[in-house]
């Protein structure tokens, strides 16, 4: 049985999804220091590109090498400019379920980035890899992660209460850890029926191949 991801492309109408590479790291930097990143995720504050290459080079690979998950760059076609990272952690081979996750640049938000790039994930897991669930998790007030997994087909199983850890700004520039909530949503093969011709009518481009 197969227990590790492959080393993947998969490509949309604008969007090429692939492995990170050294090359990634300034751009990957610079996106892991948002604002909207810092407060919703656990990656390290400040992130420097040294921490970039650590990801690229180590932690990435260790993770699909280890059956654990893969991370792909969201790149758009014409520019190749990496506009957001896609993650897949927790992988279970047996039940053939895995945990996504998505982040996008302040610079590529607001295009349908993170909705493409999770569908077409997605269905690249259902139709090729034969998964059978995959999972999400927003925190609570994170309405614009939310709105992603909807868009998408996403159902919402349930509240996780105090199950995660965010952070906010202090008085003196610094960051502090908050508790809040988790929505844990979840999308199965069948859910996407449809959905990709929904998000057409909506402007949004269709996922098309992979290789």
């Amino acid at each position: 049985m197969t227990t590790t991801f492959p080393d993947v492309s998969i490509s949309t109408e604008r969007l090429v999804l692939r492995a990170l590479e050294p090359a990634d790291a300034p751009a990957l930097a610079e996106m892991m220091n948002d604002e909207l990143v810092a407060a919703w995720t656990s990656v390290p504050q400040p992130f420097t590109e040294d921490d970039a290459h650590r990801w690229i080079d180590g932690y990435a690979p260790a993770e699909r090498a280890a059956g654990r998950g893969i991370d792909l760059a969201v790149t758009e076609f014409l520019t190749q400019r990496l506009v957001g990272i896609v993650q897949l952690t927790k992988t279970n081979w047996h039940v053939r379920s895995t945990e996504l996750s998505y982040i996008v640049g302040p610079w590529a938000r607001g295009e349908g980035y993170a909705s493409e790039a999770a569908l077409a994930t997605a269905d690249w897991l259902f139709r090729d890899q034969h998964f059978e669930r995959v999972e999400l998790r927003t925190a609570a007030d994170n309405t614009a992660s939310q709105q992603v997994a909807q868009k998408i087909g996403c159902i919402s199983e349930g509240v996780l209460r105090n199950a995660c850890i965010a952070r906010t700004r202090t008085e003196d520039g610094g960051w502090t850890d908050i508790r809040t909530d988790f929505i844990v949503w979840s999308l199965l093969p069948e859910d996407l029926d449809g959905v990709a011709e929904h998000m057409a009518e909506a402007g949004l481009s269709s996922y098309a191949d992979w290789s």
